[in-house]
Formats: structure tokens, C-alpha cells, sequence
């Protein structure tokens, strides 16, 4: 298992937004701890909307949200303001150290411009979505993630196959520990 391989002691060096760390905040509640691929991705915008519409009730289940993300933190800043995602907690790692102590990979060229990833990318559902390309949006090959994270354990993780996978993050909310 996954999980089982990730050393938890690099939470305390995430340093997030709000001028904590990640291992404070999970020792804390429940974090939903959500790994973007980077800014520009049409699927890291659809995984931001998808999380907005949930926000009402991760807070309702007293969790935090938290991303992780490639960019400065202002940019980033700007790109959560826009999904109304502004107040959450958010760590910039532009050098993929936590991505990689987390055991998300780059992709490879199926997994990030196969077949499954063009439908989806241009379904309908998701144009609403521009690409962008910028090196400052992050690494354009990089994978994504999910993991609760709760009193130094993960609790539940889902790493993406495909840059197209869309997790169910009802499911994640449902199956979090309660505090």
C-alpha cells in the first residue's frame, strides 16, 4: 500500500499559507489534502470547482482543505480566489519535493495525452475550462493526488492513473475520520 511507504515527518516541514504547517493542522482535524497537477490543467480547474461545491460541507464536517500546488503563492492565491476557494490553506512546492515524498510521479505520455485524457479534456462538461501554458502554473507533467490525513496517519488516498481521472470526493468526505 501507498500509504504505507510515505514518511508523514515532511508535514511539519509543509509550510502552508496560513503561517502553520501541515502536520499542526492535521494533528488539528481531518485534512483533505488535494495535490494539483498545475494551474493551467483543465482537470486541476474542474478538480477546484468540484472541491467549491463541497466546501459548505467540508466545513460542515469540520475538515480542512488543503492544496498543494507548483506555483508562487500569489499566483495561486489568484486561481483559488477564482474558485472560491480563496480561504483554504495551500502549500507552494515548486520543486515537487512533497509531491515526490508523497509517491506522485510525472506522467507519462498515455497517462497525460491519451485517448481517455483528450475526451475528457474537450467533453463538453469542461469547456468551460481554458488550458493555459505557463511555466509558472507548475510542471505540466506532474500527477496529481488526494489524501486525508488525520493525527499523523493517512486515512485514505486515491492517486490519479490518468491526468483525466476525476476522484469522487463525496466519497472522500464520507469515509473521513470524525474528529
Amino acid at each position: 500500500m501507498i500509504a504505507a511507504d510515505i514518511d508523514l515527518s515532511i508535514t511539519s516541514e509543509m509550510a502552508t499559507s496560513s503561517n502553520s504547517n501541515l502536520k499542526a493542522l492535521s494533528d488539528e482535524k481531518p485534512v483533505l489534502l488535494v495535490f494539483l497537477r498545475h494551474f493551467g490543467c483543465v482537470f486541476c480547474k474542474e478538480a477546484m470547482a468540484d472541491l467549491a461545491k463541497l466546501k459548505n460541507e467540508i466545513k460542515k464536517k469540520d475538515i480542512s482543505l488543503a492544496f498543494v500546488h507548483m506555483a508562487e503563492q500569489k499566483i495561486a492565491q489568484e486561481y483559488l480566489d477564482n474558485f472560491g476557494l480563496g480561504d483554504c490553506v495551500h502549500i507552494s512546492d515548486p520543486d515537487c519535493k512533497y509531491y515526490t515524498a508523497f509517491r506522485l510521479t510525472k506522467g507519462s505520455f498515455s497517462q497525460l495525452y491519451g485517448l481517455q485524457t483528450w475526451i475528457r479534456g474537450f467533453s463538453k462538461e469542461n469547456k468551460q475550462f481554458k488550458l493555459e501554458k505557463a511555466k509558472a502554473l507548475g510542471d505540466a507533467t506532474q500527477m496529481p493526488g488526494i489524501f486525508t490525513i488525520y493525527k499523523g496517519n493517512i486515512t485514505q488516498h486515491y492517486i490519479h492513473k490518468f491526468a483525466a481521472d476525476r476522484p469522487d470526493y463525496q466519497a472522500f468526505l464520507d469515509s473521513c475520520p470524525v474528529k
